[in-house]
């Protein structure tokens, strides 16, 4: 998955594209020269040169933990959502009027705050209601299906051995920090996020008139680093071999007894006959039933009673959202000030009944000629990866048929879906807030687990249309652009095509190769878990990509928090191999004619430029930490300087010389595609 970043004035695609262009105009850079700082040396540092003057201008908004050309185009988004979920208020539409209704409920903070943690009574008098540790697991199940984060996540996907069918998927889960790094660690900076953790648990609880919350805090920060101590790191979850391990019921049964696996799948909501069941952390799973069976009952309930709590914060009376901020988002990302109410409230929508709003956006700001010159961008990138592996030389012929087979088979979703979600069944109010946070998520939970029973539905979105992001899903073998990220000026229809393939070229590109990274070249054409490479191959390929990791792990964005090379790889092979085809179906573009100089830059100049205008962004020093703890993607400035060095093209479009900080000897340069 790629967050692509996108240029500071934003506009929708469709208004750019109703602005005709002359026949006799100057041809569009696209590159924000207002935003870069010339005296810096591109040899050096292109993401300060390319972006130096708005990084040294621009302030990070109290509300935000980060700022870049994402967060200001999803801004726009917020904005334009608003204003057409204020406009349905009176439809005749019924889903129109759930879009309105839903936003209505969040925003009335009055009788959100009259009603304080009373909607929270019946789950509260579940917790209390406990008599036996055997409970516990049954209760977890039906906190998960209403989106309570606990010990043990089930998911319903499709099957990673046999890609016609769904599963259900058992994961690790239940930590309140956000990894398990934050436990564990010896750092100064992460046991002193431990102690404000703790003290934060005490406060939510003591809001509750909990007189023993202190004590109580710190039971739960000591159960929750238990389960710490159980849980695969991220990096061994990256494994998708290690992650599928199909059980029994029986095998359930006997791999972690203290759970009620019955009455958990029953709670859960799974249909029976029961699907495939599959564990990815199966000693995980063992631990924890030790752990249930040495912790005792209170413990859980008040941890129980906590994870709820803190998973219906932002939809509680104002102290409840306030302590749920400062802590979430104040402490571990170093956020002045929370949102206003009218944002989270669209984000409430697009969250819980995005396809609805979706729909909304799209008819606005997503005309069919906007994805008619993306489809035509996607189909160029797509030639051009065919190309480079028939021309690759440390792939093997055999290796080679595969390949081609799976970017044949790649199926491109673009803007919106062909299908619309139906809603007509979920129930929403204008005066019920949580009810409906509560109905919004076991809805969608339900509807996953309906598909248990099904064929694949390959129309399936997982982002809705507004959302500025794209994936790539190697169990469908699919990639998806949703329409906001396909947006000015990222994406510019007046500018010249250099820009267009450094910016949006590399983000298509990017999609595409991460059926071929690390991980998604484990998976076929048809989305099954399966070798097919040689091993040959896979060593040759292991040999490049071992370099990425230990030039990746020398990054230090932040005083002794490194980036984890492991962690970022299959996205920095996703980054370098995306503007490798980007680069490669630029130069086809052109036929052979020589492209012309704009703004005193070379073709190659502007699409380097492009991308790594694509990529301006500056982030608190906390949330790095937290990133580079948690996220596969490494901070924006490297996956920048930390891509284009290996790009033979970048040395001679800006002349780069041994000596200079962006010169790497050519045996060090990784060449993928």
């Amino acid at each position: 998955m790629k967050i692509k970043r996108v240029m500071a004035l934003i506009l929708a695609l469709s208004s750019a594209a109703a602005v005709p262009v002359l026949a006799d105009s100057p041809p569009v850079s696209g590159i924000q020269i207002a935003d870069m700082d010339k005296a810096v040396r591109p040899q050096n540092d292109l993401f300060g040169y390319a972006n130096g003057l708005w990084l040294r201008k621009v302030q990070i908004p109290p509300d935000r933990a980060r700022y870049g050309v994402d967060v200001i185009m999803a801004e726009q988004s917020l904005a334009q959502l608003r204003a057409l979920i204020e406009g349905v208020r009176n439809s005749n539409d019924a889903e129109a009027r759930k879009v309105a209704d839903l936003y209505d409920s969040f925003m009335d903070e009055a009788r959100v705050e009259q009603q304080g943690v009373k909607p929270l009574q019946a789950e509260f008098e579940s917790i209390d209601a406990m008599k036996s540790v055997a409970e516990v697991g049954p209760l977890m199940a039906q906190f998960d299906r209403m989106g309570v984060a606990t010990p043990v996540g089930a998911f319903v996907a499709p099957d990673a051995k046999r890609s016609t069918q769904y599963a259900l998927w058992l994961s690790q889960g239940g930590l309140g920090l956000p990894d398990r790094d934050y436990y564990l660690s010896d750092d100064a900076k992460l046991k002193g996020f431990r102690g404000q953790y703790r003290e934060h648990i005490a406060k939510m609880l003591a809001l509750m008139g909990d007189v023993h919350a202190g004590d109580e805090a710190g039971r739960i920060v000591e159960l929750e680093t238990a389960l710490a101590k159980i849980q695969w790191s991220r990096v061994a979850n990256r494994d998708p071999q290690k992650t599928y391990n199909p059980k029994t019921l029986a095998e359930l049964k006997t791999l972690a007894p203290a759970l009620d696996w019955n009455r958990y799948l029953e709670q859960g909501g799974v249909p029976t006959p029961l699907p495939t069941l599959i564990v990815q952390q199966p000693d995980y799973l063992q631990g924890l039933s030790g752990l249930m069976n040495s912790t005792p009952l209170t413990t859980w309930k008040e941890y129980l009673r906590f994870r709820l709590l803190s998973a219906s914060a932002p939809y509680l009376s104002r102290a409840f959202v306030e302590e749920d901020f400062a802590f979430n988002q104040g402490v571990l990302r170093d956020t002045p000030k929370n949102q206003d109410r009218w944002k989270r409230g669209v984000e409430l929508v697009d969250g819980l009944i995005g396809e609805a709003s979706g729909k909304l956006y799209v008819a606005k700001y997503f005309p069919p000629k906007a994805k008619a010159r993306i489809d035509d961008l996607v189909a160029n990138l797509l030639k051009a990866y065919a190309e480079s592996v028939d021309h690759l030389s440390w792939m093997s012929d055999a290796t080679k048929v595969e390949a081609r087979a799976k970017l044949r088979k790649i199926n491109v979703k673009i803007g919106y879906p062909k299908r619309w979600r139906d809603y007509g069944a979920l129930v929403v109010s204008p005066t019920d807030l949580l009810g409906n946070v509560q109905r919004g998520v076991r809805f969608e939970n339900d509807r996953k687990l309906a598909q248990l029973s099904g064929p694949i539905d390959r129309d399936e979105w997982h982002m809705t249309a507004p959302t500025v992001n794209a994936y790539y899903d190697p169990q469908l073998n699919e990639i998806v652009f949703p329409a906001g990220i396909l947006q000015l000026p990222v994406f510019n229809p007046d500018a010249e095509d250099a820009f267009n393939y450094g910016a949006t070229g590399a983000t298509i590109g990017h999609e595409i190769s991460h059926g071929f990274d690390d991980e998604g070249s484990q998976f076929d054409s048809d989305g099954n878990l399966r070798d097919w490479w040689t091993p040959e191959d896979h060593a040759k390929f292991k040999a490049k990509t071992d370099k990425l990791i230990k030039e990746y792990n020398r990054f230090e964005p932040v005083p002794d928090f490194h980036v984890n090379g492991e962690l970022t790889l299959g996205e920095n092979i996703a980054d370098i191999a995306g503007i490798e085809i980007a680069y490669k179906a630029y130069t086809a573009s052109l036929k052979g004619q020589a492209p012309p100089i704009i703004d005193g830059m070379s073709a190659d100049q502007r699409f380097f430029l492009g991308y790594a205008q694509s990529w301006l962004s500056k982030t608190r020093d906390a949330a790095v930490i937290e990133q580079v703890k948690s996220d596969p993607h490494s901070p924006e400035k490297y996956r920048v300087n930390g891509v284009v060095v290996h790009m033979p093209s970048f040395y001679s479009a800006f002349s780069v010389r041994r000596g200079d900080a962006l010169y790497l000897k050519p045996e060090d340069r990784v060449t993928l595609w």
